[in-house]
């Protein structure tokens, strides 16, 4: 081979390795330049999925809460109470307090819509003979239905229940009888017992019903004092019974024609229920219900 054929050949072998150099930098560039491109690409189509996912949750979250009702209560039955001192007529009143008709006086409430009391007292001075005295108290409490606590009605059985089991349970109190009442209200019990105060031997009548949300407590007490004889306790029970049917009926007058209660979400809260429907200062154990109290109770027309 000549010197001049070799040294062609080898200008070939350079040539062509400068060609095949330049071709795989050619194909690195062209590969570099598309990878942004196909990560552009890919980040967009993971964009959309995320934001097609994101609207399919929100909605079916909006779906699902459009789904859940809102939490009711039945409205209570009675919007309103009946004045406590109008609640017993004028005979019922001269049968139990005969010596005491006028001497109505009404409990303080912050809300008589609410609650609502009212007593009465008898002294049938006789001198030396002796005399015959009698208590009376009539409470009214009534319950507003909560969407957090329950209905009016089962509010006021609940408090219905406690304010038996307390009567039930006076300190001092002595050959103790409850019994169902039939005919008076929903449901009521009356509880009758014994009581020895510094005035005398008391005999205690106490009934408790209820009416649709609204919860009565009637006391009815009476003694014979300096030597005058002992009241029946039979007929004693009989007049408070007769008085507290009255009561519930005045109750159940009381919201006939648009008396109803408003709907749970007008009201929201129970009416304030009170540690015991009786008046604190006229329970059976308290001064009002005894003589010494019943001179200082104001004249009033009931």
């Amino acid at each position: 081979m000549s010197e001049g054929t070799m040294q062609r050949r080898a200008q070939r072998e350079k040539r062509d390795q400068r060609v095949e150099r330049a071709g795989r930098r050619g194909r690195v560039l062209v590969s570099a330049a598309a990878l942004p491109v196909i990560l552009l690409a890919a980040g967009c189509s993971s964009d959309s999925g995320s934001g097609d996912e994101a609207k399919a949750s929100a909605a079916s979250a909006s779906a699902s809460t459009s789904a859940s009702p809102s939490p009711t209560v039945r409205a209570a039955a009675y919007g309103t109470l009946p004045k406590a001192c109008d609640v017993l007529s004028e005979k019922t009143l001269e049968e139990l307090v005969p010596k005491g008709t006028k001497s109505g006086k009404e409990g303080s409430s912050d809300d008589v819509s609410s609650r609502a009391s009212c007593s009465w007292n008898s002294l049938d001075n006789n001198g030396v003979k002796g005399s015959q005295f009698r208590w009376l108290n009539v409470s009214l409490l009534r319950f507003e239905s909560d969407v957090t606590r329950g209905s009016g009605e089962e509010l006021a059985q609940e408090y219905y229940e406690k304010q038996v089991t307390d009567v039930r349970s006076v300190e001092g109190a002595k050959n103790t009888k409850a019994e169902p009442l039939a005919g008076t209200g929903d449901e009521a019990t009356a509880v009758r017992y014994d009581l020895k105060k510094k005035e005398g031997s008391f005999k205690q009548q106490t009934i408790v019903a209820r009416v649709e949300n609204v919860v009565v407590t009637l006391d009815y007490n009476g003694a014979g004092l300096a030597g005058e004889k002992t009241p029946d306790a039979d007929d004693l029970m009989k007049d408070a019974t007769k008085a507290a049917k009255e009561v519930v009926a005045a109750v159940s007058e009381a919201n006939e024609g648009g008396g109803a209660a408003k709907s749970p979400g007008a009201s929201g809260s129970p009416s304030k229920p009170a540690g015991s429907a009786s008046a604190s200062a006229g329970s059976p154990s308290g001064s009002a219900g005894s003589p010494a109290a019943s001179s200082k109770a104001p004249a009033k027309k009931s």
